[in-house]
């Protein structure tokens, strides 16, 4: 497991590496991040669907640009690690530390996708959402943006 985290992030570096050489630590640390927060929010309902999986593993490839194998490769990581986590707030600060207000609205947003991925919002995922949006300092108003632009688009 180890073996397959430093390759994943190694690949990782290699390929986001700054005009001074550095590693982009706060990409990497973005996209692992947000892995763990999406599949947590597949869970909130106690029941995981293949849709918001699916929709998961879609917000993933899509939002990082990522290739069929490096998604595969950190969901797998985060689903091996998501059970490790002590809370959610080792992912929320971390996030706070490092991202922009946008990039937080965004990751609100991802929540909201997989919310909806099964068709309906279930009252504990709506409290997730909530919850997480609190934690990374997201405005309420923010919030309820983000939920009406992925309500708009599935009607």
């Amino acid at each position: 497991m180890l073996k397959s985290l430093k390759t994943f992030m190694d690949a990782q570096i290699g390929s986001m590496r700054d005009d001074s050489k550095h590693p982009r630590n706060t990409e990497r640390s973005y996209k692992f991040a947000t892995a763990m927060l999406l599949l947590e929010m597949t869970r909130a309902d106690f029941e995981v669907k293949e849709t918001e999986l699916s929709a998961v593993s879609s917000a993933i490839q899509r939002g990082f640009e990522l290739s069929d194998e490096d998604t595969r490769e950190l969901l797998e990581l985060a689903e091996s690690e998501i059970d490790q986590a002590t809370s959610l707030y080792e992912f929320t600060h971390q996030i706070n530390n490092e991202l922009s207000n946008e990039k937080k609205r965004y990751i609100v947003e991802l929540l909201w996708r997989v919310a909806y991925a099964d068709g309906e919002l279930d009252k504990y995922e709506d409290n997730f959402v909530r919850k997480i949006a609190e934690l990374l300092h997201v405005r309420h108003s923010e919030l309820i943006k983000a939920k009406h632009r992925v309500q708009a688009e599935l009607d």
